[in-house]
């Protein structure tokens, strides 16, 4: 297991980290493979923040708590990201045998993994049309869109306006072509 710890906006203290260490050696028992720990012990302003960053056979596992002090926002976190592992675990036990389990690594066959895949329901075809954003927002409002795909006027860029949850709109703007 290979653990790194990094301060941010606080003085580097070594039983801090000697904390933080010993805090990580609690992973072993869910995960198998190379472990990768990687803190980020922070303080801004009065809060003291811990994130964690846990990699292991492909898969990355974050957490991060904030609280008044930094011993306490270790343990929220370590008890956060152990509650995470153990629902992995359990997650693989329970779709294969203990020994794929204990490998970390999944066989599937290929209609598992086929019936796995997710599957386009809608197709749509459409022809990009140019025009400016403003008419962009006004097709999306009057046409009750979630999306528009157009052709800006401006840059003859290829773009995408789409409504936010929030009620305002978004713009993905690709590059020249």
């Amino acid at each position: 297991m290979h653990t790194t710890v990094t301060f941010r906006h606080i003085e580097s203290s070594d039983a801090i980290r000697r904390y933080a260490v010993q805090k990580s050696e609690r992973v072993v028992k869910y995960l198998t493979e190379p472990i990768e720990v990687h803190w980020v012990l922070s303080v801004e302003k009065f809060r003291h923040i811990a994130a964690i960053t846990i990699t292991a056979n492909g898969i990355a596992i974050k957490g991060e708590e904030q609280t008044e002090d930094m011993y306490a926002a270790i343990d929220l976190v370590m008890s956060k990201v152990e509650k995470q592992m153990r629902k992995y675990k359990e997650k693989l036990k329970g779709h294969k045998t203990l020994s794929a389990a204990t490998s970390g690594k999944l066989k599937t066959s290929k209609s598992e993994s086929a019936e796995s895949q997710p599957k386009i329901i809608i197709e749509n075809r459409s022809s990009v049309k140019p025009m400016t954003l403003d008419e962009a927002v006004e097709q999306i409002v009057t046409m009750s869109n979630k999306f528009v795909v157009f052709a800006d006027t401006h840059t003859d860029n290829i773009n995408v306006l789409y409504k936010r949850k929030d009620g305002d709109y978004g713009l993905i703007e690709t590059a020249s072509r």
